[in-house]
C-alpha cells in the first residue's frame, strides 16, 4: 500500500494528513509550529506514521502548504494554502453537498474562499493583519478570562439578554475592552458571547467581499467552538457545514493533491 502525506505549516500549528491510495484518510496529528518549523513539522510526521505502523518509505509523495510550506525541504510540492482549503473542504463534505463558500479561521488569519460549480477558487479575501478575529485571539481571551479555551463555546450558550458589544478591531485594544467589561461587572459568559459576535460580524464582512453564496463550510480550529459557530450562523442567517476534523481540512486538501500528483507523474 503506498500513502500520501499533507503537510499544512501554520503560524501557530502543523497539521499533518495521511492518506492511502483512494485519499481515504487514514490518520491525523497537530503539533505546535513553534520557532522551529522544519523540526517540529519533521518530528510531527516522524509520530504520526509511527502511530499508524507506516514506514516513512512507504510514504511515496508529500505535498507541503501553509505559511512554512517551503521549509519542508522532502517536500514534493508546495502549493497555497488556498488551494489546499478548497480542495480538502470539497472532499469533507462530499457527503453533505455542494460547497460554494469557504469560511477559514487560523491561528493568526482568516479567510473567505468562493467557489464555482467545479470546485475552482472564483475568489478569496484574506484579513492578517491584526490577531482579532482569529484563533490567537480566543486563546488571548479564554487566558484573561481564566477559562480554557474549549469551555468558551460552553459558557457562549449561557449568556443572557443581548450580547455585548466587543468593537475594537485590535486584539490589544479589544483586551483592554474586555478588561473593562469585567472591571463593570460584566459576566464571563456575557463578554464570551459578545467576543464571538464580534469575530461573527468581522467574519461576516469578510465573506461579503467574495460573495455570500449558499453551501458555507467553516473551517479550522476555531470551527470546534459551538459558540463562534452559532455566532456566525446568526450573523450570517445560514447554516454551517463544520467537517469531522476541521483543523486538518488544508492538509487533507495537501494529501489529496499528492495523491493526484504522484499519478499524474506515473502516467507521464
Amino acid at each position: 500500500m503506498k500513502y500520501f502525506a499533507g503537510i499544512d505549516i501554520g503560524s501557530t500549528s502543523i497539521k499533518i494528513v495521511v492518506v492511502d491510495e483512494n485519499k481515504k484518510l487514514i490518520g491525523y496529528k497537530t503539533s505546535a509550529s513553534g520557532s522551529m518549523f522544519y523540526k517540529y513539522a519533521q518530528e510531527t510526521l516522524e509520530l504520526l506514521l509511527k502511530e499508524l505502523e507506516i514506514s516513512i518509505e512507504d510514504v511515496v509523495y508529500i505535498v507541503s502548504t501553509g505559511y512554512g510550506r517551503k521549509l519542508y525541504k522532502e517536500a514534493n510540492e508546495n502549493i497555497s494554502e488556498i488551494t489546499a482549503n478548497a480542495v480538502g473542504a470539497i472532499a469533507a463534505a462530499s457527503e453533505y453537498g455542494e460547497i460554494k463558500t469557504i469560511i477559514n479561521i487560523g491561528g493568526q488569519d482568516s479567510k473567505a474562499i468562493s467557489l464555482d460549480s467545479d470546485g475552482n477558487v472564483t475568489n478569496f479575501a484574506m484579513n492578517d493583519r491584526c490577531a482579532a478575529g482569529t484563533g490567537k485571539f480566543l486563546d488571548v481571551v479564554a487566558l484573561k478570562l481564566e477559562i480554557g479555551v474549549d469551555e468558551l463555546g460552553e459558557y457562549h450558550f449561557k449568556a443572557q439578554g443581548t450580547p455585548l458589544s466587543v468593537s475594537s478591531t485590535c486584539a490589544v485594544f479589544a483586551e483592554s475592552e474586555i478588561i473593562g467589561l469585567l472591571g463593570n461587572n460584566h459576566s464571563v459568559e456575557d463578554i464570551v458571547c459578545g467576543v464571538h459576535y464580534s469575530i461573527a460580524k468581522r467574519i461576516v464582512k469578510l465573506v461579503r467581499r467574495v460573495g455570500i453564496k449558499e453551501g458555507i463550510y467553516f473551517d479550522g480550529g476555531p470551527a470546534m467552538n459551538e459558540g463562534l459557530v452559532n455566532a456566525i450562523e446568526n450573523e450570517l442567517g445560514q447554516r454551517l457545514f463544520i467537517p469531522n476534523y476541521p483543523q486538518v481540512t488544508t492538509s487533507f486538501g495537501a494529501a489529496i493533491i499528492a495523491v493526484d500528483s504522484f499519478n499524474y507523474e506515473m502516467a507521464n
